[in-house]
């Protein structure tokens, strides 16, 4: 008992002795000082954090990434998207290709004549390639920048405004093609032609980023069919680079390619690969849409 009571006095004394005036083996000075030195301790942690993260965001800018050396060539992207960059469907079926077609309304809707009427916003580029629209640096105050029109017509037949199943009814399906942004990234058109295609050759145009399809496998050769491009030259115009990020060009509308297969044999799974030309577009193992895509297609009948 008497060592129970001990080790119970000894406890009590260390929790607080009263004859020292202790808690916890120190004085109230002892605690003061401590507290007071790791209190200004993580004070001065916190304010070297604070001023390093200060100091890192005045070299930053709200318009430009700082760094832009190790930048990929932009991605070339395609609507409408699928699971597995297939394209399935049954040509007799509206159901089988109603996903494929209000995915391609609700993309086009962007490009409707009325969003772009607002002249503060938007301006025309001509009706022909041409060289790039500058709009000053990104560096100066010039509040925001207008944006070149796209007319949802220069699609011809994949306008979705005469046929609005864009060719899915009649077997000939259309794809909407595009450019990834990339702040203050201009693409250069092709500088001969020892990197394009045989299709490509004495088609190219100046001021223009050129696109090609074709069948990815041989023994598709003949099964892929014509296939027709719409848009502005066929491809991508120059004048609609650079992009100005969305602070500063939040109305950006990118150019667009609607290519059409017009000829596809039915009821059988073709792999047809596309690709954009340009003296700084380069193609990536590691990322299959990078400057191109390949896209399965089956039309059942």
């Amino acid at each position: 008992m008497s060592a129970n009571k001990d080790s119970d006095g000894g406890w009590r004394t260390f929790l607080w002795n009263s004859e020292k005036r202790e808690f916890l083996g120190r004085t109230g000075c002892s605690w003061f000082k401590i507290i007071s030195f790791y209190v200004i301790f993580y004070l001065c942690l916190a304010g070297i954090f604070v001023g390093t993260i200060q100091a890192l965001l005045l070299t930053l800018s709200r318009y430009k990434p700082t760094y832009q050396d190790r930048v990929a060539p932009p991605g070339l992207s395609h609507t409408p998207r699928s699971e597995k960059s297939e394209i399935s469907y049954i040509k007799s079926d509206e159901k089988s290709y109603e996903k494929y077609v209000a995915s391609m309304r609700q993309f086009l809707d962007l490009y409707n004549e009325t969003i772009q009427a607002d002249e503060m916003k938007y301006e025309d580029c001509g009706d022909a390639p041409a060289t790039y629209k500058e709009r000053g640096s990104l560096d100066t105050d010039l509040g925001q920048r207008k944006a070149c029109r796209f007319h949802r017509n220069l699609l011809n037949s994949c306008s979705g405004l005469n046929d609005p199943t864009f060719g899915f009814r009649e077997g000939k399906p259309c794809i909407i093609v595009k450019l990834n942004r990339i702040v203050n990234f201009r693409p250069k058109a092709p500088t001969n032609n020892q990197s394009l295609p045989e299709g490509l050759l004495g088609k190219v145009q100046p001021n223009l980023i050129p696109i090609y399809c074709k069948n990815k496998r041989e023994e598709d050769e003949s099964k892929v069919g014509e296939i027709k491009y719409f848009g502005l030259g066929e491809g991508f115009p120059l004048q609609y680079y650079p992009y100005y990020g969305k602070q500063l060009q939040p109305q950006y509308l990118q150019p667009l390619v609607a290519i059409q297969f017009t000829n596809l044999t039915l009821d059988t799974e073709l792999r047809v690969e596309c690709k954009v030309y340009g003296s700084n577009i380069d193609y990536s193992e590691k990322d299959r849409y990078q400057g191109r895509f390949d896209v399965k297609l089956t039309v059942s009948s």
